[in-house]
């Protein structure tokens, strides 16, 4: 992401892509959301100095004012048929977490670096060394603050100062306020009653909050001050909806588990990643953590989420394989390292899926396949472990065969996800563009 030249342009029918990809030094080039990119490499940053001499636009014209960005706004207005504001959905969601990737790439080598060498592997460390204590730190400041990281990009999207949308994820990350959550306290804004949630390590949240936040902002700011309008709608409102909806979707998606059989717990897999993007997942975990440490065995759904793991494994690696551009093929090896070894799979989530929308369906398809072995014969857990390879272990504690279950299970989401992805996860486009 960091090697694209990205413009907004007047008129985005002008470039001919054939033409551009013609000039020397010049990769590839992708149309995203309402961004014209360029693929240059690394030397993007001199050929960004380089056009705004040759454009006569200041350098530092990328941080804009208000008036600025409202014009750059119009510029980018389209037509809003039922397909442009699906684009225009997409391309805001992936503009907020595009930016991200090489910090979650970054956390999560360390966390997978801690996997190997820390005391679930190799033990060259133990979990009370400074040196794990330190990883660790780095995978926290990489996923514990995406909402301040989210809302910056966020605020960027939508024409506003980004660091207005960074406080407005500093906002849901106060501890004071998160205490309130943790004590089970009440809370209201104004009077008006709240719905208190930990939004740590969340990103729906922040995304339905700061365009609201904008929209307050460009009316009233010359009135009063916008902040306390937003707030109201912003704590009481639109952050909790996510929880809101995702408690009831999750209790939903636990009964359907629970009276299902195998094929609940192969829709729950394939379901798992979107549920993880929204936070919906530790509603669904609650009541099969309960059960497991009242029985000592987990089964039927509460195994389904390393399914969807695997399978996120499998898109990483088969993204890998089939794209052609070095730097993105690049992206996808180090997304499928975080994961098998350290267990992060929000790069790929973020990294790939939001780009590639395709894979999200393969990587869907990948965690069916591997919940409906799990489900079939009955798969049995019996500890809990890292969401990494070493998952494989929570299976040891019963028979054999229940072993070779969760251990075929698994590699074959992997495996279908990386021939999906392999196979259909990229449009023709997709692969000559990029």
């Amino acid at each position: 992401c960091m090697t694209r030249l990205r413009l907004y342009l007047k008129d985005d029918s002008v470039p001919k892509d054939d033409e551009v990809k013609k000039i020397s030094g010049v990769l590839g080039v992708v149309r995203g959301g309402q961004q014209y990119q360029i693929i240059i490499g690394t030397n993007v940053p001199k050929v960004y100095e380089e056009l705004c001499k040759l454009a006569g636009i200041s350098a530092s014209a990328a941080v804009k004012d208000d008036a600025a960005a409202a014009q750059d706004a119009a510029i980018t207005k389209r037509k809003l048929t039922p397909k442009q504001v699906g684009k225009n959905i997409m391309g805001y969601l992936a503009g907020c977490m595009t930016p991200m990737i090489p910090v979650l790439l970054a956390g999560g080598l360390f966390r997978a670096v801690n996997s190997i060498f820390g005391p679930d592997l190799l033990g060259l460390y133990s979990m009370e060394s400074n040196l794990y204590i330190l990883f660790d730190f780095l995978y926290d400041a990489a996923f514990y603050f995406m909402p301040i990281l989210v809302g910056y990009n966020a605020a960027k999207q939508l024409g506003i100062n980004g660091m207005l949308g960074s406080f407005i994820g500093s906002v849901l990350m106060v501890p004071d306020f998160a205490a309130f959550a943790t004590n089970g306290q009440p809370f209201t804004v104004f009077g008006i009653p709240a719905t208190v949630t930990n939004y740590a390590q969340t990103v729906l949240p922040i995304m339905l909050s700061v365009p609201l936040f904008c929209l307050v902002y460009k009316i009233v700011k010359k009135f009063m001050p916008d902040l306390l309008i937003s707030m109201p709608f912003i704590l009481c409102l639109l952050a909790p909806l996510g929880t809101i909806v995702g408690n009831a979707i999750s209790g939903g998606l636990a009964w359907f588990g629970m009276t299902t059989g195998w094929f609940g717990v192969a829709v729950i897999a394939a379901l798992w990643e979107f549920l993880v993007m929204s936070g919906m997942h530790l509603a669904l975990m609650m009541p099969m953590m309960a059960d497991f440490f009242e029985t000592g065995i987990g089964s039927g759904p509460m195994n389904a989420g390393n399914f969807a793991t695997w399978a996120c494994f499998g898109v990483a690696l088969g993204a890998a394989l089939r794209l052609k551009n070095k730097d993105d093929r690049s992206t996808s090896f180090a997304a499928f390292a975080s994961g098998i070894l350290g267990g992060v799979t929000e790069p790929t989530l973020y990294g790939i899926c939001f780009r590639f929308t395709r894979c999200f369906v393969t990587m869907a398809v990948g965690g069916f396949v591997g919940g409906a072995i799990a489900g079939i014969f009955d798969l049995k857990g019996y500890a809990m472990t890292s969401a990494n390879f070493l998952s494989l272990l929570c299976y040891v504690g019963g028979t054999n065969a229940n072993i070779a279950v969760g251990v075929v299970a698994s590699f074959s989401s992997l495996i279908v996800a990386a021939v999906l992805t392999y196979l259909f996860g990229f449009s023709k486009k997709d692969l000559e563009d990029v």
